[in-house]
């Protein structure tokens, strides 16, 4: 499978930014939909793909992570600074590192994925992030693909959702 994980329209100022300086990394926890009782998971080094939006949900930029020392957390602290900076709200992303044992697996050894997974995919996050609105049914990542709410510190624990298939 190409996509491993996603997480849709997760808010900006709920983030920890983390501080300047060391020891200040900050952390973007979520939590799997359909396991509300899983421990956080920090995808602070995911590899993938993200959409940024204003206020209105408009998509305003899509950039990718993985390339050199490029990875989520960075880029989307980046835009805090850059000329998207008072631009952005809410972000999704769609990553290809899966969760193993509760944290990132960088180091998975994957078979490439077959063209049909790769087209289903890609189809995915274009529905998932666009919305179209004569598009009656939701992308198709596949039962293996899990999707993580934002874990916000303080806030009541997230009610499971069911997945349509």
């Amino acid at each position: 499978m190409l996509i491993q994980n996603y997480g849709l329209h997760w808010h900006r100022d709920e983030m920890d930014w983390g501080t300047p300086g060391p020891g200040g990394s900050g952390s973007l926890l979520g939590r799997p939909v359909r396991r509300k009782r899983t421990p956080e998971v920090d995808f602070r080094e995911q590899q993938g793909v993200y959409v940024l939006y204003d206020e209105t949900f408009k998509i305003i930029y899509v950039g990718q992570t993985g390339v050199g020392n490029q990875r989520l957390f960075r880029r989307l602290r980046q835009h805090k600074r850059d000329h998207l900076a008072q631009r952005w709200s809410r972000f999704s992303w769609f990553g290809i590192l899966p969760v193993l044992n509760g944290e990132l697996d960088p180091e998975v050894e994957r078979e490439p994925p077959k063209v049909k997974h790769i087209l289903e995919h890609i189809e995915a996050i274009l529905i998932a992030t666009v919305e179209p609105p004569l598009n009656l049914q939701r992308g198709r990542f596949g039962t293996s693909v899990e999707q993580y709410i934002q874990h916000i510190p303080g806030e009541d624990e997230p009610e499971e959702i069911e997945e349509e298939e």
